[in-house]
């Protein structure tokens, strides 16, 4: 499967960003180096002139988890197009295109652009775009680049007579590839609720000349109480669906090389999306099975790590979580309470609080398993620790906090360190939110 890669150019732009207030927990003492010159120096996270609190990624865990995505993906014969908006960060995208990635996929056009400016060549964006701007500046896009590939949701009539007609005054020269959203059922988020509605869009598509139909796609995550047997069921209508528009002759307006899309695939469901998917029967042209699941490049220690389907399927790899957040033991004002230097600000809240892991010494550096701590709340600057009876905490400790949700952490930090295992700092990566 063929793969592109960022333009190396506004990437090595990032290095020559320079240190300053804009970014949290970086040494104030670095003010006015390069990001380049300041992963050049390697410093420690601990002993470096880092400020807490600081949020850093695993390298270890990283590359761990960007190689175990791509032997996934290539086992069960799928093209991967993480999606994007989990860390907004495009020299994490260059290293998943590096892993074997088909493109990246995208929520909003501003991410599209974000995307675009980092040269990004094919991206998928799972949502329907109906405003008319965005519109306009995609059908730029597109006509100026012959070797960018976009493909975007519809969901309804209006919808398709929305993007025709912005696409119409755009005077877009090139026809804008768009995949039927299937809804995941009643009540869930968006996509076309029923087949018969599902065809009826497909018509709408044929009629309009700024725009081509190539597959299908939907989010199975949001079929309702998901299980895997009712994910199963939905995965199946939206592999028939695909099925019946091909022996429709719907995607003969496709190319002699292009292959008609077929899209799933969040980070909780992945393993059953990759079983119906081999069941796909045969169809007209060859399929683009593209699965999207975003979550796994930092994983988490909360919600994805029970969610995982390594957990199910343990003997075909696992993820290992990425981010720490490191704060400070600020105060200890009751023997049972202590509060840490970071809060709602700082990390993700939405899903679960973040869980202590380890404990950084203030005195020698010596750490130890954070047991007898326990989150129980976050205010905006700061986390409620209760410490058991027995527990070992002083004011001046680091305390190493695991969190949930990877995309309400990354959302929370424009620069990120990338540490090794004994602390080292040896990248630094720029998010775009």
């Amino acid at each position: 499967m063929a793969t592109d890669h960022c333009d190396p150019s506004p990437l090595a732009g990032l290095a020559e960003e320079r240190v300053d207030h804009r970014f949290k927990g970086l040494p104030p003492a670095a003010e006015g180096r390069t990001l380049g010159e300041l992963a050049a120096e390697r410093r420690s996270l601990f002993t470096g002139g880092f400020t807490t609190p600081v949020l850093a990624l695993s390298a270890e865990a990283l590359e761990h988890n960007l190689l175990e995505m791509e032997r996934y993906s290539a086992a069960h014969g799928l093209a991967f197009a993480p999606h994007g908006k989990t860390s907004m960060a495009p020299q994490l995208f260059e290293r998943q295109l590096a892993h074997g990635a088909w493109g990246i996929t995208a929520a909003l056009p501003s991410h599209v652009r974000m995307y675009r400016a980092f040269g990004i060549q094919r991206i998928f964006l799972a949502n329907e775009v109906v405003d008319a701007a965005a519109l306009h500046w995609l059908a730029g896009e597109l006509d100026a680049d012959p070797g960018f590939r976009l493909i975007t949701y519809v969901d309804s009539t209006r919808g398709v007579e929305l993007m025709d007609a912005a696409l119409r005054e755009a005077g877009a020269r090139r026809p804008m590839d768009v995949v039927v959203e299937l809804g995941a059922g009643e009540g869930a988020r968006t996509g076309v609720r029923t087949e018969a509605e599902c065809t009826e869009v497909a018509d709408a598509v044929a009629a309009a000349s700024t725009l081509r139909l190539v597959g299908v796609a939907g989010y199975e995550a949001e079929v309702p109480k998901a299980d895997a047997e009712r994910v199963r069921t939905w995965m199946r209508r939206l592999t028939a669906l695909a099925a019946g528009f091909d022996a429709e002759g719907r995607f003969a307006e496709l190319g002699a090389t292009d292959e008609i899309v077929v899209s799933a695939g969040g980070s909780a469901w992945f393993d059953v999306v990759a079983e119906v998917l081999a069941d796909l029967p045969e169809l007209s042209r060859p399929v683009l099975k593209l699965l999207r699941s975003g979550a796994y490049v930092s994983h988490d220690d909360g919600h994805y790590r029970k969610r995982t389907p390594f957990n199910r399927i343990p003997e075909e790899g696992e993820l290992h979580p990425a981010f720490r957040l490191w704060a400070q033991v600020v105060s200890r004002p009751e023997p049972g309470q202590a509060f840490l230097n970071a809060g709602k600000r700082d990390a993700a809240h939405d899903l679960d609080l973040p869980e202590p892991q380890v404990v950084r010494s203030a005195r020698d550096g010596s750490t130890r398993p954070a047991t007898g701590l326990t989150v129980t709340g976050l205010s905006d600057q700061h986390a409620w620790i209760a410490v058991a009876e027995g527990a070992e905490l002083e004011i001046g400790d680091w305390v190493a906090l695991g969190l949930s949700h990877p995309c309400t952490s990354f959302d929370k930090w424009q620069l990120i360190p990338v540490a090794e295992a004994d602390g080292t700092v040896t990248d630094y990566i720029r998010t775009f939110f």
